[in-house]
């Protein structure tokens, strides 16, 4: 006669104790109690009962260890790229700064490869600082605006040729900008310039010296005007594409109290869009401090550092680069090497501080998720 399988006694508790449920919770409000995972297996194993098992352990999949290894080396590339870069830059420019005999932030001169050389980048720094506050100053209100009226006020019809415009003018190279500045931008700005003299010349910046009254405007201010024209599509680009990611619900319940439409964009949009805001304005900004040839193309370079705006002269550090390095010996492009170097510094800063910036609303960004 078979002898009967021993059972594991059941009350009404469960199972596994008092209180107790077969996931190992604690019922009526008690304090739950982890069990082990080999529990069940191994009651299973005593008891001889079937249908009884362990929960299944994760495989560990090859693609996933991959991935994971892709992911992570790619952090750690982008670190020795940009600790290279800097190593690179560092080491090049200690050649020529060892040897000036000028001060490197004040002097005004360039001359490297005289004897003793003598250079500095005071007029780099502020034309290069000056000219990208003015096409910020342009460009982000324009892009917004531009950005919210393909998001939330056209049409569909009308929406998709402006975006594909957009899209297309920031795939416009650099040179092509800077031709299109120096053959119809510079000669229909003299109107502009006479006009802002007249009306804005109490402030001293946006003056222009009797000297050079009539002149072309190959000056600081046509140039922040040209860079406010190339970083448009990319701020208004990446800022469109943010405001149509509003949430469609805090939209309409905006639009459901009674707000207007353009409360509604204030309320719900903006404060959602500020990050990706910021952000495009840093993509923007990148491209106005590290601008070349259309710079070299509209300005007329010089070593003083004129506080009038509408005055030609100053310079830039990529347009000094790329204007000098060609003709420069071995100290003058060290020399511009370290110019190189302080513009890769002040982008650094420039992201650093947009993000602390986006840090700030962090509770809209996707990135501190």
């Amino acid at each position: 006669m078979d002898t009967p399988s021993p059972t594991v006694p059941q009350d009404r508790d469960g199972p596994y104790g008092p209180h107790q449920t077969s996931h190992g919770h604690a019922a009526h409000g008690q304090t739950p109690v982890e069990l082990p995972a080999e529990l069940p297996a191994a009651l299973a194993e005593a008891t001889g009962q079937r249908g009884v098992t362990a929960p299944p352990k994760a495989r560990n999949r090859i693609g996933d260890t991959l991935f994971l290894a892709a992911s992570r080396g790619s952090g750690i590339l982008l670190l020795v790229i940009m600790a290279a870069i800097a190593v690179f830059l560092g080491w090049q420019a200690s050649k020529s700064l060892s040897s000036n005999a000028g001060h490197f932030f004040t002097t005004f001169e360039w001359n490297p490869d005289a004897t003793p050389p003598v250079f500095g980048i005071a007029v780099l720094l502020f034309g290069t600082v000056v000219s990208a506050v003015i096409a910020m100053a342009i460009a982000v209100p324009v892009a917004v605006g531009i950005a919210l009226f393909i998001s939330h006020y056209a049409p569909r019809r009308l929406a998709q040729p402006i975006a594909y415009l957009v899209d297309l003018l920031a795939a416009v190279p650099s040179i092509v900008y800077g031709l299109w500045g120096a053959l119809f931008l510079v000669p229909h700005l003299d109107g502009l310039t006479a006009w802002m003299n007249d009306y804005l010349g109490w402030t001293h910046l946006l003056s222009q010296s009797d000297a050079v009254s009539g002149s072309a405007p190959r000056n600081l201010f046509t140039v922040g005007i040209l860079l406010a024209i190339m970083i448009l599509p990319i701020i208004t680009a990446v800022s469109r594409e943010v405001f149509k990611q509003a949430p469609r619900m805090h939209e309409e319940a905006a639009l459901a109290l009674g707000a207007t439409r353009w409360e509604m964009i204030r309320t719900a949009v903006l404060p959602f869009g500020r990050p990706g805001v910021i952000s495009a304005s840093m993509l923007g900004l990148g491209r106005a401090l590290g601008e070349t040839m259309a710079v070299a193309t509209v300005l007329s370079p010089s070593d003083k550092l004129n506080l009038h705006l509408l005055d030609p002269g100053g310079g830039t550090f990529a347009q000094n680069i790329a204007a000098k390095f060609g003709e420069a010996f071995d100290n003058g492009r060290s020399a511009l090497i370290a110019s190189g170097l302080m513009l890769f510094v002040i982008t650094l800063l420039v992201n650093a501080a947009a993000r602390l910036i986006i840090a700030r609303r962090k509770e809209f960004s996707g990135a501190n998720a």
